[in-house]
């Protein structure tokens, strides 16, 4: 698996935490920046990760803010992405089994680093379960359909 990561200022130091995690882990990462703690948009960083994944160059991305709802917000603009901001490992196994996350998002301000990973661990090893899941995806997909152009 392949994972994209980026953050603003607010993330770095939490994004370098997770980084030094999926290398102990040994899964194939590449961060998209920001590379320090001066002042970002988070957008920016949000879109290089995102188009990553939209591509098909990398499976997975990670996107930390100073709450995630930003990088949340900046990341579901693009068709195909499911980002889901998470706080606990409930909602990090949830959005995964229900929701077929592609896209984690989390607060560097919000979270302390220990759960940080294992809100990422949980949320790379849950699987998502299909069925009556997969019936609400078709739902979001069309109305992406209706809503959004081909990303190019």
């Amino acid at each position: 698996m392949k994972i994209a990561l980026a953050s603003d200022h607010a993330g770095y130091e939490l994004k370098k935490e997770i980084i030094i995690y999926l290398q102990s882990e040994g899964l194939e990462n590449k961060d998209f920046g920001c590379y320090s703690k001066e002042s970002v948009d988070y957008a920016d960083f949000a879109e290089k990760a995102v188009r990553q994944v939209v591509s098909g160059k990398f499976d997975r991305a990670i996107l930390i803010c100073g709450t995630g709802i930003g990088m949340s917000l900046a990341a579901n603009k693009f068709r195909g992405i499911r980002a889901t901001l998470c706080c606990d490992a409930y909602m990090a196994e949830m959005s995964r089994k229900h929701n077929n996350s592609n896209c984690l998002t989390m607060g560097g301000r919000i979270l302390p680093a220990d759960e940080a990973v294992y809100i990422v661990e949980i949320w790379l090893n849950t699987e998502f379960e299909g069925e009556r899941h997969q019936k609400r995806l078709d739902k979001i997909s069309k109305i992406e359909e209706m809503n959004f152009k081909p990303v190019k």
